[in-house]
């Protein structure tokens, strides 16, 4: 069977990408079909769903902020259960300064009357036409009334008394009008209307005199009814009561001639008939003044800060108190509260899920698992519980120490604790949008606040960038450092953007910026562990732990199996250099380089680098034997790191390594054994079971197992060699398409070449060959050369020729690798 000749990657231009079989590109899991492909996918997009509803109802509870249970006092006096502060700030009504202000508002109004001028002269022109119309006929000739006396006296006095009560307006009884019928024909009738006129109707008259005096005193308005103009008076002259009127009218009707005194009595009754009040009290419209002035006061209000202690345990409740409990009673119960909720909840949901769509699609390294959803959930959640948490003792502290303002307080919020935690668990990118998602939230949280937003973006970058590369735990700390140097600057800032003055207040907001962002290492410190152990994740810090040489398990492989210990040291000294070069995880690749072979420890004799000389166990085995029990140790690898709890990347990387390997040596050797007539070998059977590496780390250690395994087999390790041997092991696994399903480009390949060169060059440098003391050449130079007393000795032979040495060997050491 002719074998089909490919090219290796080293060949190639490096600019090209190495062609992927994935299912999706950007994903670490493979399938076994494209149904199961989509069954995951769906699993997983239904999972994301039930996630982002409850983390947005929770998170909508938890931000909400609500009155609680709020003890009823209704009497002042009464003395107080607890404390109670106000969970937010609150405008509350101060009802009886309010109605005291509205009171003197209405009061403020003056009473309004309406003057009307041509009441007076209307009375006047009445009483004038009455009075001559008794004059006109008491001058008629007195014959004229004798001589038709018997025949008309009835009908002309019926029309006599109706035009004069016509004239008067007003009705007269039978003695009133016989008495009115008695004035004199010579009355000068103009002369007493005139001084009447002038005198009384001409004056404004009001129908209580001392009322309006009283309303007077205090202002009153003055309507004109003709011109619709008004004017305040306090001191309005001429004014006359009607009472008045009548008692200034009589003097001038003793002054008349001709008038008797029960004529003159009559006239008055007459005029008291007559008389209308020209200036009249307006009630209706003085009150819907007054009550529009009363209803134009706005409410006097009060502030109730958040956080501000309303009522102290053992205190007397004041009726002020009471006032601000019943406000916060209401929180619980106002429907305001229930359109706010509704509407984060809606933001949320909206928010989170199209960026969480935009980011999927978008950002090759954000493509987050179930567990990692839920990590993220639960993070977000812890989040503002935490901040929830901080913001009740900020508020105890500020009422305890009244020197610093309440709100500078809450700059000491660990804020860059959540982004920390998503970068060293997960990476950059899920920490930009943890950063970006939760910012607002604060935001929100303080009462939509975009400054303390902007302050909690900036520390949360700078929180996740601080933690990019943590190797050890002294870095969490110079994270925080940066962290609170970020806090400050903000602070700084906002404080001069908001144009406030440069006090002592911002010296305590520095103070307190600083210390939350060293207070965000301190958390992080201290949840990093109990995330690892809750949702199985292994970080760098952990991997540092892992690395450590006097670990049980690598301990035990360096007493089981010496050889493989150091194989695999050198492994991780190549996947480290390579990984650096690459951009991977140096300090993931070094650890789980330590631990990939720690499934050799079952049956470390049946692997020819422990069996240091002895004879091989694989000589009495069949073929398939011997590719069971080469198999079996990456499966007995994971077991015992499953046993160990050294992490599911490692664990991975165990199981990856070899991807799915040809065991080539046993399987050339099975096929030698297979008679005519006989069944095939099957290749499968002689593979590893992968799956083939799904991340760099992993590849890098494939490359690195079977560069280092290889370069013992070197008699002559020059750089030539070393270079000839990786490229060739590097193009097999290509070509055997080992690394399908992980992100290395050909660039990527042939950096790491480059680095596995150097680093074997190093363990294979050549040294100087140090003099031999003087003595001991001599007597080597007297052995040599044949004597007197051994003339049978024969001359040394040739040195053997390093590289035909090591051409004779090679056979033998490729085939231990399964290499034909």
């Amino acid at each position: 069977m002719a074998k089909k000749v490919q090219s290796g990657p080293l060949d190639k231009r490096p600019d090209k990408k190495v062609e992927k079989k994935s299912e999706k590109k950007g994903d670490r899991k493979s399938f076994a079909s494209a149904e199961q492909a989509r069954l995951w996918y769906r699993d997983k997009n239904q999972v994301a769903k039930v996630l982002l509803i409850v983390i947005a109802l929770l998170l909508t509870l938890v931000i909400i902020p609500k009155g609680g249970f709020i003890p009823e006092y209704h009497v002042p006096g009464e003395i107080a259960s607890r404390d109670i502060k106000s969970p937010r700030d609150l405008l509350i009504e101060d009802e009886p300064l309010t109605l005291t202000k509205r009171e003197e508002a209405r009061q403020a109004i003056h009473p309004l009357y309406d003057f009307d001028a041509d009441a007076g002269h209307n009375s006047i022109a009445r009483l004038n036409r009455g009075l001559r119309e008794l004059t006109r006929a008491a001058a008629q000739p007195e014959t004229a009334k004798a001589a038709d006396a018997t025949v008309t006296a009835d009908g002309d006095e019926d029309k006599l008394r109706a035009a004069v009560e016509t004239a008067f307006g007003v009705a007269l009884t039978d003695e009133d009008y016989k008495v009115l019928k008695t004035l004199p024909a010579d009355l000068d009738v103009a002369a007493l209307t005139l001084s009447l006129q002038q005198e009384v109707f001409d004056r404004p008259l009001v129908a209580n005199l001392k009322l309006f005096l009283a309303d007077q005193a205090k202002g009153v308005v003055v309507r004109d009814l003709s011109s619709q103009t008004e004017k305040v008076y306090t001191d309005l002259p001429r004014v006359m009561g009607l009472t008045e009127a009548l008692a200034g009218s009589d003097p001038l009707l003793k002054q008349t001639p001709g008038i008797k005194r029960a004529q003159r009595k009559v006239l008055l009754g007459v005029f008291q008939q007559l008389l209308r009040p020209s200036l009249t009290y307006n009630q209706q419209e003085t009150e819907l003044r007054r009550q529009r002035a009363f209803d134009d006061i706005a409410p006097v209000l009060f502030q109730v800060k958040k956080g501000e202690m309303i009522v102290r345990e053992g205190e007397r409740v004041t009726a002020v108190q009471i006032a601000k409990l019943h406000a916060l009673s209401e929180l619980g119960r106002d429907n305001r509260t229930l359109q706010i909720g509704f509407g984060l909840l809606l933001c949320i949901l909206i928010f989170y899920a199209t960026a969480h769509c935009f980011v999927r699609s978008s950002i090759r390294k954000y493509n987050p698992d179930v567990r990692a959803l839920l990590f993220l959930a639960c993070t977000t959640l812890v989040f503002f519980l935490v901040v929830k948490t901080c913001m009740a003792i900020a508020t105890g502290l500020a009422s305890t120490v009244g020197f610093i303002d309440a709100n500078s307080f809450y700059y000491a919020i660990p804020f860059a604790m959540g982004a920390m935690v998503v970068r060293i668990i997960l990476n950059s990118e899920t920490a930009l949008i943890f950063s970006v998602c939760i910012s607002w939230l604060v935001g929100v949280l303080f009462g939509n606040s975009l400054f303390i937003a902007l302050y909690v973006l900036a520390s949360s970058l700078m929180g996740a960038h601080g933690v990019r590369h943590c190797k050890e735990r002294s870095n969490l700390y110079r994270a925080g450092v940066w962290v609170a140097l970020v806090n400050a600057g903000m602070l700084l800032g906002i404080h001069l953007l908001a144009g406030k003055p440069l006090d002592l207040q911002l010296l305590y907001k520095l103070g307190l910026g600083l210390f939350g962002g060293l207070l965000s290492a301190v958390v992080v410190n201290g949840i990093i562990p109990l995330a690892e152990s809750i949702f199985k994740y292994t970080t760098d810090i952990k991997f540092l732990e892992l690395a450590n040489m006097n670990s049980p398990v690598l301990r035990e492989l360096m007493v089981q199996a010496p050889g493989t210990y150091h194989h695999s040291m050198i492994v991780g000294s190549l996947v480290e250099s390579a990984a650096e070069e690459i951009g991977a995880n140096p300090l993931l690749a070094r650890v789980a380089a330590y631990y990939h072979d720690i499934g050799k420890i079952k049956k470390p004799l049946y692997f020819f680098e422990n069996t240091g000389g002895q004879r091989n166990k694989h000589d009495k085995l069949a073929p398939s034997m011997s590719a069971l029990i080469l198999t079996a140790h990456v499966k007995e690898g994971v077991e015992l790191a499953r046993e160990r709890k050294l992490g599911a990347p490692i664990i991975d990387i165990i199981q990856q390594h070899h991807g799915t390997a040809l065991i080539k040596f046993f399987y050339e050797k099975a096929k030698l054994q297979v008679k005519p007539g006989m069944e095939q070998i099957d290749e499968r059977a002689y593979r590893y079971h992968g799956p083939k590496p799904q991340t760099r780390e992993a590849a890098l250690i494939m490359l690195a197992d079977a560069v280092e395994a290889a370069s013992r087999t070197l008699t002559d390790p020059t750089s030539a060699r070393i270079q000839g041997m990786v490229k060739k092991l590097i193009n097999n696994i290509f070509i055997d398409g080992q690394l399908e399903e992980c992100d290395l480009t050909l660039k990527d390949l042939h950096l790491i070449a480059r680095s596995f060169n150097q680093v074997l060059g190093g363990i294979f440098h050549n040294r100087i060959d140090y003099p031999e003391p003087v003595h001991i050449v001599r007597e080597k130079k007297m052995e040599a050369e044949p004597t007197s007393e051994n003339p049978d000795r024969e001359p040394p032979t040739e040195p053997e020729d390093p590289d035909a040495a090591a051409a004779k060997d090679s056979h033998k050491d490729l085939k231990r690798l399964g290499i034909p």
